[in-house]
């Protein structure tokens, strides 16, 4: 479940009490050192440069009325001079900031997205995927906006600031001294409601997630949304939650626009009493007017770094909110974990798994047992079908076997090792899936075939493809095989969908096949010809089938039947319709007048 934005402000609160939260962007700007220490001597060397330009200016005006024109002409040279080091410095400073935040964002959205993908569907229980590929798209965005220009102007600034003040000093210490009263002044607001807009910078972002989250769940179920008529409130709750957004992005506006005030006001009323100063003492002949001059150019240049770094405190706080939210997934438990030294997987694996029981409950329902004390061994080539009433625990068990969840209590074992001490990428290299729901990529025919298995040849495919009575409607396709089927397949059929992913698990070719209503979506022609598929790969694996249709499972070596968790029954097809027991009521329900009995 999606954290709330409510909660995120009551974390934030502690969180704010930390001292740079942007820190954790280290590890992603370690690796390219040398880039950002020659990015750091450009914005050292345009803001030296800077600095240095009203010393000339002072030089100019205390001797503007000398005869000799022959030193004006070599001041106003080394101005130029300096007005050139000044934008070649800039533009290198640009292009190599810049180039180092997008490398940098770059290697962050890949190290959320690797981490990300390997999380187990426990993860995605509390999370939803719209937010998290706003926290990919939208917080990677706005931290490439800070690396590549607000830290980059931030960095300038201060130095600006440091370097002016230091010659303000020399310049005039009676003055320095005057404008360093006003600095406690400027720094009180920029700290007490830099903070606040920290607080309203995260509320900001996680209902933006949360928006695109709501979206992303509609439109993936546009149809099932206008089917129903429910376009309406699909659009209420995406406003709803797109205005909270922009309530949140108006009060972090309209504070980081009080302190812009405040800070500019109070830089400049300072800026302009000093200035008031020291014309007094030009008048009294305690300073040079070019001297004054100087100052006063100092005085404005750090005024703008103060007003500067005002803003960009604000744009930092929303970074630093933005690195917090990709932290969290970069950092995120995952209560499914490989071992530090894994177990090597049996090879040859010959398929043989064992429940030993298995207590398990699903983290979003924690009360609930989905399998309660769960024994069960399935030998090596064995067939097995699970049947049972929805909610009996049988594509639980399927997902134990691929370990998406790990058991409260007991293990599953294959070849008698446990799941859990063996890599889940190693052992699942031996599992086909046949899920209810075929999951089809926007890509081609061929392509979603080839998912079971990415070396395989085209005739390799195409062999799939007519196993799984395929291979006619893709051929029928307007470009066969390469044709483009649609995000999700939306230009296929159900059954066509369902007999892509039965061709890719027969592609897989792997010791275990699980199918999880497999043939659901399939017509009484397809259904016949997909069995036969099923039935000549089930002779060379161990097969385990969950099915409502008791007309696919009759020919298994052995049925299970499953309630509310537990087996209640096992046996063959004949043998449990004479127990008259669940299966022999399932069976009169499916079957005219009870012929199944």
């Amino acid at each position: 479940m999606a954290r709330t934005p409510k909660t995120a402000e009551l974390q934030d609160r502690e969180k704010s009490k930390r001292v740079g939260a942007l820190a954790a962007l280290w590890p992603f700007l370690r690796p390219y050192r040398p880039l950002l220490a020659a990015a750091v001597l450009a914005l050292a060397l345009t803001a030296s440069v800077a600095l240095v330009l009203p010393l000339a200016v002072r030089r100019v005006v205390d001797n503007f009325g000398i005869e000799d024109g022959a030193i004006l002409d070599q001041y106003f040279a080394a101005a130029l001079l300096i007005a050139a080091l000044l934008a070649v410095g800039t533009g290198l400073r640009y292009m190599l900031v810049t180039r180092l935040g997008e490398r940098v964002v770059a290697d962050i959205r890949k190290a959320v997205f690797d981490r990300v993908i390997a999380m187990s569907p426990a993860f995605f229980e509390r999370l939803m995927t719209g937010e998290v590929l706003s926290r990919i798209t939208t917080d990677t965005t706005l931290i490439l906006s800070v690396i590549s220009s607000s830290v980059s102007i931030a960095l300038r600034n201060l130095l600006i600031f440091l370097g002016g003040m230091g010659l303000m000093l020399f310049t005039s210490p009676k003055l320095t001294g005057m404008v360093l009263l006003i600095v406690p002044l400027v720094i009180v607001p920029i700290l007490t409601l830099g903070r606040k807009m920290r607080v309203l910078s995260r509320e900001n972002q996680d209902w933006i997630a949360n928006s695109s989250g709501n979206a992303s769940e509609a439109l993936s179920s546009v149809q099932t949304v206008q089917a129903f008529t429910h376009e309406a409130e699909s659009r209420a709750r995406f406003a709803y939650v797109t205005e909270r957004s922009h309530d949140a992005a108006r009060r972090r506006i309209n504070t980081r626009a009080l302190m812009t005030v405040i800070v500019i006001f109070l830089v400049f009323t300072g800026v302009v009493g000093v200035l008031w100063m020291g014309a007094r003492d030009v008048r009294a002949g305690g300073m040079t007017a070019g001297s004054l001059v100087q100052f006063v150019i100092y005085s404005v240049m750090v005024a703008g770094a103060v007003a500067a770094l005002s803003e960009i405190w604000g744009e930092l706080q929303r970074a630093a909110g933005a690195t917090e939210r990709l932290v969290e997934l970069l950092q995120a438990d995952d209560p499914v974990t490989d071992p530090s030294d894994p177990k090597p997987v049996p090879r040859p694996v010959k398929g043989a798994i064992a429940f030993e029981g298995v207590r398990f409950s699903y983290p979003s329902r924690p009360g609930i047992l989905a399998l309660d004390d769960l024994n069960l061994a399935i030998k090596a080539g064995e067939t097995v079908a699970l049947v049972g009433p929805s909610g009996a625990g049988k594509t639980s068990v399927i997902q134990m076997i691929q370990r998406f969840y790990d058991p409260d209590e007991g293990r599953v074992t294959l070849d008698g090792v446990a799941l859990s001490d063996m890599a889940r990428h190693d052992f699942r290299r031996d599992l086909a899936l046949v899920p209810q729901d075929p999951v089809i990529f926007a890509a081609s025919a061929r392509d979603n075939i080839r998912f079971g298995r990415l070396d395989a040849s085209d005739a390799e495919v195409e062999e799939a493809a007519r196993a799984a009575a395929a291979y006619d409607f893709i051929t029928a396709l307007p470009e066969g095989f390469n044709t483009y089927v649609g995000e999700r397949g939306v230009m296929l059929s159900g059954g066509q969908k369902q007999r892509i992913a039965i061709a890719r698990a027969i592609l897989r070719d792997a010791p275990v096949l699980l199918l999880d209503e497999a043939t659901s979506s399939l017509d009484a022609e397809s259904e016949r010809a997909v069995q036969h598929a099923v039935d000549a790969m089930a002779r060379t694996r161990t097969t385990i089938i969950v099915a409502h249709r008791l007309a696919t499972v009759k020919k298994a070596d052995r049925i299970v039947v499953m309630d509310q968790g537990r087996i209640v029954a096992q046996g063959t097809h004949d043998s449990l319709v004479a127990e008259n027991g669940l299966y022999a009521r399932l069976a009169r329900l499916q079957f005219t007048d009870g012929e199944a009995a």
